[in-house]
C-alpha cells in the first residue's frame, strides 16, 4: 500500500486562478506528500503566483499545449513512487485523493470512478456511458468511468506509456485502457465530484469523436482483432445472406454479396496480420 509520502501530486491548470490556491492549501492539509506540482499550461490569469504562494512547486508551459501535454510534463518532472492527478478546478475532494492513493501499490491504476449523479448535464451523462460501454466492450471488463481526470498509478508504468499520450484531454481514456490491456491492475474507486469552479473545458461536440478515436486507436495498438472481427465478421455474413436470397429469389448471386464477402474476408486478414505484429511489439518489450 502506497503512503502520501511516496506520492507526486500532478495538477494541470489553464487560468485556474481562482480555484488553484485552495486546491493545493486542501491537500496540503490532508496529507504530507512527497510533492505537489502545478503544470501552468500557459495560463494568463495568474495561475503560477497562485499555486507558488501556497507552497505547490509549478511547472511552467510556454504556451497552451493541452491538459495532456500537462499531465506528460508533470509525469517528467515527478520524482515520487506514484503519481496522482488531480484537475485544478476544485471537484475533487482531498480525502477521496488519500483514499485512491491507499490503494495503490496493491493496483497499478486507481481511477476515481463518478457517480452518474455527480457529472454535469444530461447530455454529457449518456455521451460517457456510451463510451463506457464501448471501451468496456473493447477492453473485455467493464469500465464505469472512462473519462474521470482523477486517477493514481505507478510512475514507472505511466513513463512507459508517454508516447502514446495524447496532448489533449484524451489523456485518461488512453491510460485506462492502455493499463487494461497491457494486463497491469486496475480498481475503478467510486467518489462524488463536486461542483467545480468556472466551466468545462471539454465539449461534447468537438471532443467526443476524439474520444472514439482514441478507444479504437488504443485497443488496435493492444488487440487488434477486437475491432477487425466484428467488422469482417458482420461483413461476411450480411454478403452471405444477401447472397442465399439473391439465389432463392433470382437464382443468381449479386456482385454486391461478393464484395462484402471478400471485404470480410480482407478485414479478417489483415486483423491476424495487426494482431502478430502486436504480439511481437510486446513481446520485444518484455
Amino acid at each position: 500500500m502506497a503512503s502520501p509520502s511516496e506520492v507526486s501530486i500532478v495538477i494541470p491548470a489553464f487560468n485556474e486562478a481562482d480555484a488553484i490556491a485552495g486546491v493545493v492549501g486542501d491537500l496540503r492539509a490532508e496529507a504530507e506528500w512527497h510533492e505537489i506540482l502545478v503544470v501552468d499550461d500557459g495560463s494568463d490569469d495568474g495561475t503560477a503566483a497562485q499555486a507558488e504562494a501556497v507552497g505547490a512547486r509549478v511547472v511552467r508551459q510556454p504556451y497552451n499545449k493541452g491538459n495532456g501535454a500537462a499531465v506528460k510534463a508533470g509525469i517528467r518532472a515527478a520524482t515520487g513512487s506514484y503519481l496522482l492527478i488531480v484537475d485544478g478546478d476544485g471537484q475533487h475532494k482531498p480525502s477521496d485523493a488519500v483514499r485512491l492513493v491507499s490503494r495503490l501499490g496493491e493496483y497499478d491504476l486507481v481511477v476515481g470512478a463518478r457517480s452518474a449523479a455527480t457529472q454535469a448535464g444530461v447530455v454529457r451523462r449518456v455521451g460517457n456511458a456510451l463510451l463506457n460501454w464501448l471501451a468496456g466492450y473493447l477492453a473485455e471488463r467493464p469500465i464505469p468511468d472512462l473519462t474521470s481526470g482523477f486517477r493514481g498509478a505507478r510512475l514507472s508504468l505511466l513513463r512507459e506509456l508517454l508516447f502514446l499520450l495524447p496532448n489533449g484531454f484524451s489523456t485518461p481514456t488512453t491510460t485506462t485502457l492502455a493499463f487494461i490491456k497491457a494486463g497491469h491492475s486496475v480498481l475503478f474507486e467510486p467518489i462524488d465530484a463536486r461542483q467545480r469552479t468556472g466551466h468545462s473545458k471539454i465539449r461534447l461536440s468537438s471532443d467526443g469523436l476524439k474520444f472514439l478515436v482514441i478507444i479504437l486507436r488504443v485497443i488496435t495498438i493492444y488487440s487488434p482483432m477486437r475491432i477487425f472481427l466484428p467488422v469482417a465478421g458482420g461483413s461476411f455474413l450480411v454478403g452471405a445472406a444477401y447472397a442465399a436470397w439473391t439465389i432463392a429469389t433470382q437464382m443468381h448471386i449479386a456482385n454486391s454479396s461478393v464484395l462484402l464477402i471478400m471485404f470480410g474476408v480482407v478485414v479478417f486478414l489483415v486483423g491476424l496480420v495487426s494482431e502478430q505484429i502486436a504480439a511481437q511489439r510486446f513481446d520485444a518489450r518484455q
